[in-house]
């Protein structure tokens, strides 16, 4: 599983790169979702306004237990898990590592908004790619220290 981070604005974008960035509910800068294996042609179509890489299992429980919301803007909770009959987080989280489960179909919204990550994305900026320097592109392990300094 994927985490794509939207780290560029939406000026002078051609119109199928916004299509293929509503498909993956990236509308704003510094929100994230969580992509499946079977996405990455939309995430490599639209490298040059994202940033993305592989999840940990600790790093989706940090960002499930504090930035995901069900409708209300309320956060997720242990008595949400046991309304839906998911069990304990350890299951919960399992299933979403897995791909089992939907989060829109439990009725947790898909889309997690972050804060401006501290101390930036990165020296070069958010026009390079992640290679040499910069912010765009694939990141491989190294989303996670950028989702944590932005959580």
């Amino acid at each position: 599983m994927f985490a794509a981070v939207r780290v560029r604005g939406g000026i002078k974008m051609k119109p199928q790169l916004k299509k293929t960035l509503e498909y993956l509910c990236l509308s704003t800068v510094n929100q994230l979702v969580l992509v499946r294996q079977r996405d990455l042609p939309m995430l490599k179509k639209a490298e040059g306004f994202i940033t993305w890489g592989d999840i940990d299992d600790s790093m989706l429980e940090k960002l499930l237990r504090k930035r995901a919301r069900i409708s209300g803007d309320k956060p997720v909770t242990d008595a949400f898990l046991k309304e839906k009959k998911l069990g304990t987080w350890k299951d919960f989280l399992k299933e979403v590592a897995d791909g089992k489960i939907e989060l829109r179909k439990l009725g947790i919204k898909p889309v997690f908004r972050l804060r401006p990550p501290r101390k930036g994305f990165g020296r070069k900026g958010i026009k390079k790619p992640y290679a040499i320097g910069g912010a765009l592109g694939y990141r491989a392990a190294d989303i996670n220290d950028l989702i944590c300094r932005m959580i």
